[in-house]
Protein backbone atom coordinates (compact mmCIF):
# COMPACT_ATOMS: atom_id res chain seq x y z
CA UNK A 1 0.00 0.00 0.00
CA UNK A 2 1.31 3.52 -0.75
CA UNK A 3 -0.05 5.83 1.28
CA UNK A 4 -0.81 9.25 -0.97
CA UNK A 5 -3.80 10.90 0.19
CA UNK A 6 -2.41 13.69 2.11
CA UNK A 7 -2.56 17.37 1.72
CA UNK A 8 0.80 18.52 1.60
CA UNK A 9 0.65 21.77 3.53
CA UNK A 10 4.32 22.57 3.84
CA UNK A 11 4.55 22.19 0.07
CA UNK A 12 2.19 24.63 -0.48
CA UNK A 13 1.27 26.31 -3.46
CA UNK A 14 2.99 23.51 -5.20
CA UNK A 15 0.34 21.25 -3.73
CA UNK A 16 -2.56 23.62 -3.91
CA UNK A 17 -3.34 22.10 -7.81
CA UNK A 18 -1.38 19.23 -7.76
CA UNK A 19 -1.10 16.44 -5.51
CA UNK A 20 2.18 15.75 -3.52
CA UNK A 21 2.39 12.48 -5.52
CA UNK A 22 2.71 13.65 -8.48
CA UNK A 23 4.93 16.36 -8.17
CA UNK A 24 7.65 15.47 -11.02
CA UNK A 25 11.26 13.69 -10.18
CA UNK A 26 13.60 13.28 -13.11
CA UNK A 27 10.83 13.77 -15.78
CA UNK A 28 8.04 12.01 -14.12
CA UNK A 29 5.45 11.89 -10.90
CA UNK A 30 7.53 10.93 -7.79
CA UNK A 31 4.04 7.61 -7.02
CA UNK A 32 5.40 6.29 -10.56
CA UNK A 33 9.06 5.90 -9.43
CA UNK A 34 7.66 4.02 -6.41
CA UNK A 35 4.89 2.08 -8.35
CA UNK A 36 8.19 0.89 -10.56
CA UNK A 37 10.23 -0.10 -7.33
CA UNK A 38 7.48 -1.94 -5.74
CA UNK A 39 7.11 -3.82 -9.69
CA UNK A 40 11.04 -4.33 -9.58
CA UNK A 41 10.60 -6.09 -6.46
CA UNK A 42 7.94 -8.39 -7.59
CA UNK A 43 5.51 -6.38 -6.01
CA UNK A 44 2.21 -6.83 -8.40
CA UNK A 45 -0.49 -5.81 -5.99
CA UNK A 46 -0.66 -2.26 -4.99
CA UNK A 47 -3.45 -0.41 -2.81
CA UNK A 48 -3.04 3.71 -3.11
CA UNK A 49 -5.09 5.79 -0.69
CA UNK A 50 -6.52 8.80 -2.21
CA UNK A 51 -7.83 12.24 -0.86
CA UNK A 52 -6.34 15.50 -2.03
CA UNK A 53 -6.57 15.67 -5.71
CA UNK A 54 -6.88 12.04 -5.38
CA UNK A 55 -8.93 11.99 -8.95
CA UNK A 56 -5.37 13.41 -10.62
CA UNK A 57 -3.69 10.01 -8.79
CA UNK A 58 -5.45 8.11 -10.43
CA UNK A 59 -5.83 9.30 -13.85
CA UNK A 60 -2.21 9.28 -13.71
CA UNK A 61 -1.58 5.12 -13.02
CA UNK A 62 -4.78 3.78 -14.15
CA UNK A 63 -5.13 0.19 -13.24
CA UNK A 64 -1.61 -0.18 -13.11
CA UNK A 65 -1.17 -1.85 -16.31
CA UNK A 66 1.49 0.48 -17.43
CA UNK A 67 3.47 -0.69 -14.97
CA UNK A 68 3.14 -4.41 -15.00
CA UNK A 69 0.87 -4.09 -11.52
CA UNK A 70 -2.37 -3.75 -10.80
CA UNK A 71 -3.51 -1.02 -8.87
CA UNK A 72 -6.75 -0.27 -6.30
CA UNK A 73 -7.41 2.88 -4.90
CA UNK A 74 -8.96 3.24 -1.63
CA UNK A 75 -10.58 6.91 -1.15
CA UNK A 76 -11.31 8.76 1.76
CA UNK A 77 -14.25 11.57 1.76
CA UNK A 78 -12.36 12.95 5.16
CA UNK A 79 -8.69 12.61 5.31
CA UNK A 80 -7.84 9.68 7.89
CA UNK A 81 -4.27 9.86 8.46
CA UNK A 82 -1.81 6.84 8.36
CA UNK A 83 -3.37 4.40 10.41
CA UNK A 84 -7.29 4.96 9.70
CA UNK A 85 -6.48 4.99 5.78
CA UNK A 86 -4.68 1.42 6.58
CA UNK A 87 -7.71 0.20 8.37
CA UNK A 88 -10.34 1.52 5.38
CA UNK A 89 -8.06 -0.31 2.96
CA UNK A 90 -7.63 -3.58 5.15
CA UNK A 91 -10.72 -5.91 2.84
CA UNK A 92 -8.15 -4.42 -0.30
CA UNK A 93 -4.82 -5.80 1.90
CA UNK A 94 -5.94 -9.44 2.48
CA UNK A 95 -5.10 -11.69 5.29
CA UNK A 96 -1.21 -11.74 4.84
CA UNK A 97 1.54 -9.18 5.50
CA UNK A 98 1.56 -6.39 3.52
CA UNK A 99 4.22 -3.66 2.39
CA UNK A 100 3.52 -0.14 3.53
CA UNK A 101 5.03 2.98 1.95
CA UNK A 102 4.97 6.61 2.25
CA UNK A 103 3.94 8.64 -0.65
CA UNK A 104 6.12 11.00 -0.17
CA UNK A 105 9.31 8.72 0.40
CA UNK A 106 12.35 9.08 -2.40
CA UNK A 107 15.04 6.31 -1.58
CA UNK A 108 17.39 3.89 -3.28
CA UNK A 109 16.84 1.25 -1.02
CA UNK A 110 16.08 -2.20 -2.59
CA UNK A 111 12.53 -3.57 -2.20
CA UNK A 112 13.42 -6.68 -3.15
CA UNK A 113 15.30 -7.50 0.49
CA UNK A 114 11.94 -6.56 2.36
CA UNK A 115 11.39 -9.13 4.71
CA UNK A 116 7.91 -10.85 3.34
CA UNK A 117 6.95 -12.85 6.68
CA UNK A 118 6.87 -11.86 10.15
CA UNK A 119 6.90 -14.77 12.23
CA UNK A 120 4.61 -13.62 15.77
CA UNK A 121 5.79 -10.32 14.84
CA UNK A 122 3.36 -7.53 14.33
CA UNK A 123 5.53 -5.68 12.01
CA UNK A 124 9.07 -5.09 10.43
CA UNK A 125 10.39 -1.39 10.12
CA UNK A 126 12.73 -0.25 7.64
CA UNK A 127 15.15 2.46 10.02
CA UNK A 128 17.46 4.97 9.45
CA UNK A 129 20.15 7.21 11.36
CA UNK A 130 18.09 10.18 12.20
CA UNK A 131 18.73 13.10 9.71
CA UNK A 132 20.47 16.68 10.32
CA UNK A 133 17.03 18.63 9.57
CA UNK A 134 15.20 16.74 12.87
CA UNK A 135 16.17 17.68 16.11
CA UNK A 136 15.80 13.90 17.77
CA UNK A 137 14.78 10.15 16.91
CA UNK A 138 12.03 8.13 17.32
CA UNK A 139 13.63 4.78 17.81
CA UNK A 140 16.19 2.38 19.01
CA UNK A 141 17.57 -0.71 17.60
CA UNK A 142 18.80 -3.34 19.20
CA UNK A 143 19.73 -7.41 18.33
CA UNK A 144 17.09 -6.80 15.49
CA UNK A 145 14.22 -5.79 17.74
CA UNK A 146 13.05 -2.14 17.44
CA UNK A 147 12.75 0.03 20.43
CA UNK A 148 11.47 2.80 22.20
CA UNK A 149 14.61 3.48 25.35
CA UNK A 150 16.90 5.91 26.28
CA UNK A 151 18.82 5.35 22.95
CA UNK A 152 16.31 6.66 20.02
CA UNK A 153 19.00 7.40 17.23
CA UNK A 154 17.11 6.32 14.09
CA UNK A 155 13.94 7.38 12.41
CA UNK A 156 11.54 5.48 10.97
CA UNK A 157 11.59 5.09 6.77
CA UNK A 158 8.20 5.07 5.61
CA UNK A 159 8.56 1.37 3.98
CA UNK A 160 7.79 -1.22 6.38
CA UNK A 161 5.83 -4.66 6.61
CA UNK A 162 2.79 -4.83 8.63
CA UNK A 163 0.66 -7.56 9.83
CA UNK A 164 -2.97 -6.99 9.56
CA UNK A 165 -3.75 -8.41 13.20
CA UNK A 166 -1.80 -4.86 14.02
CA UNK A 167 -4.93 -3.40 13.34
CA UNK A 168 -7.36 -5.36 15.72
CA UNK A 169 -9.35 -3.49 17.51
CA UNK A 170 -8.00 -0.11 16.03
CA UNK A 171 -10.46 2.96 16.18
CA UNK A 172 -12.16 3.62 12.93
CA UNK A 173 -11.65 7.07 11.92
CA UNK A 174 -8.44 9.43 11.63
CA UNK A 175 -5.63 8.20 13.70
CA UNK A 176 -1.97 8.23 12.99
CA UNK A 177 -0.03 4.57 12.65
CA UNK A 178 2.78 5.50 14.80
CA UNK A 179 -0.15 4.92 17.74
CA UNK A 180 0.02 1.47 16.97
CA UNK A 181 3.70 0.80 16.50
CA UNK A 182 4.57 2.45 19.86
CA UNK A 183 2.07 -0.62 21.32
CA UNK A 184 3.60 -2.96 19.67
CA UNK A 185 7.00 -2.00 20.24
CA UNK A 186 6.42 -2.19 23.82
CA UNK A 187 5.43 -5.50 23.54
CA UNK A 188 8.20 -6.36 21.63
CA UNK A 189 6.87 -7.29 18.50
CA UNK A 190 8.69 -5.34 16.32
CA UNK A 191 11.48 -6.03 14.05
CA UNK A 192 13.41 -3.89 12.10
CA UNK A 193 16.50 -3.50 9.73
CA UNK A 194 18.84 -0.47 9.51
CA UNK A 195 19.53 1.27 5.70
CA UNK A 196 22.53 3.42 5.65
CA UNK A 197 21.57 4.37 2.21
CA UNK A 198 19.48 7.19 0.56
CA UNK A 199 16.58 8.33 1.75
CA UNK A 200 14.46 12.00 1.59
CA UNK A 201 10.64 12.37 2.98
CA UNK A 202 9.72 15.05 0.44
CA UNK A 203 7.96 17.29 2.91
CA UNK A 204 9.39 20.96 2.07
CA UNK A 205 10.35 22.31 -0.81
CA UNK A 206 13.86 22.47 0.14
CA UNK A 207 13.65 18.97 0.34
CA UNK A 208 11.67 18.84 -2.84
CA UNK A 209 14.86 20.96 -4.42
CA UNK A 210 17.40 18.28 -2.70
CA UNK A 211 15.65 15.06 -4.49
CA UNK A 212 15.55 16.82 -8.10
CA UNK A 213 19.59 17.75 -7.66
CA UNK A 214 19.97 14.14 -7.08
CA UNK A 215 18.00 12.30 -9.68
CA UNK A 216 19.69 15.04 -12.65
CA UNK A 217 23.22 13.71 -11.91
CA UNK A 218 25.12 11.54 -13.28
CA UNK A 219 24.64 8.75 -11.33
CA UNK A 220 20.69 8.65 -12.76
CA UNK A 221 17.36 9.12 -11.29
CA UNK A 222 17.35 6.09 -8.57
CA UNK A 223 21.06 6.97 -7.96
Amino acid sequence: MILAAGRGERLRPLTDHTPKPLLTIAGEPLIAHQVRWLAQADVRDIVINLHHLGDAIAAALGDGGAFGVRITYSREATLLETGGGIVKALPLLGTEPFVILNGDTWTDYPFARLARSLGDDLAHLVLTPTPSNRTAGDFGFDGGRVTRGADRSFVYCGISLLSPHLFEGAPIGPFSLRDLLFGAIADGRVSGELWNGRWIDIGTPDQLAAVRRITSSPTGPHG
